[in-house]
């Protein structure tokens, strides 16, 4: 019975020990072919002291481990370090905002004005207002195309520093993880 107990204690030991395992990358790596993490990471690691492959399996989890807690980055997830950029104040809905109301007032004061010189004031205002309306409308629509291009390209900006923040995060990852490697006697590009 104790010796059943023992094997059955054993077992769940180790399958809880595989389970932990296989949750970090540089175990799950280094349980398979040697140098699979460091081309994980685009590097190439060359044994420079005949080290075996086992053994470069083993360095490359120590120093992925090290160069993890060394520099705080998780290469298998790095996620962009955003600053926050600048926002537009105008979205597309509200660019133009009033345009075609004020392009109506515009045009009914400057059709009063000419329709007083015709005689017919009244028929001036409303002629005046009407060809008011489309050139708002017109601003209006022509306000909202720069609103969303200007909203496209600060878009574009900030996808491009997110990648920036990301190459960078794994050069400073891979600068940690070199030089581990290389203190233990391996040739890294």
């Amino acid at each position: 019975m104790r010796y059943a107990i023992r094997t059955l204690l054993a077992v769940m030991a180790c399958a809880l020990t595989g389970a932990a395992l296989a949750d970090d990358p540089a175990t799950a790596a280094a349980t398979s072919d040697p140098g699979a993490l460091s081309s994980s990471l685009g590097l190439y690691v060359f044994p420079a002291k005949n080290q075996s492959a086992k053994t470069q399996t083993g360095d490359e989890a120590s120093c992925f481990s090290w160069a993890k807690g060394r520099t705080g980055i998780d290469p298998m997830q790095i996620k962009p370090q955003s600053a926050p950029g600048p926002q537009s104040s105008t979205s597309t809905a509200d660019a133009g905002k009033g345009a075609v109301a004020g392009g109506a007032v515009k045009g009914a004061l400057l059709g009063t004005a000419v329709g007083a010189i015709a005689g017919d004031t009244g028929k001036g205002a409303a002629i005046g207002a009407t060809t008011g309306v489309f050139a708002g409308a017109g601003a209006k629509r022509h306000a909202q195309q720069q609103a969303a291009q200007q909203q496209q390209q600060q878009q574009a900006a900030a996808q491009q520093q997110a990648n920036a923040s990301v190459a960078q995060q794994k050069a400073d990852y891979n600068k940690a993880f070199s030089a581990c490697m290389e203190g233990k006697g391996y040739t890294v590009k």
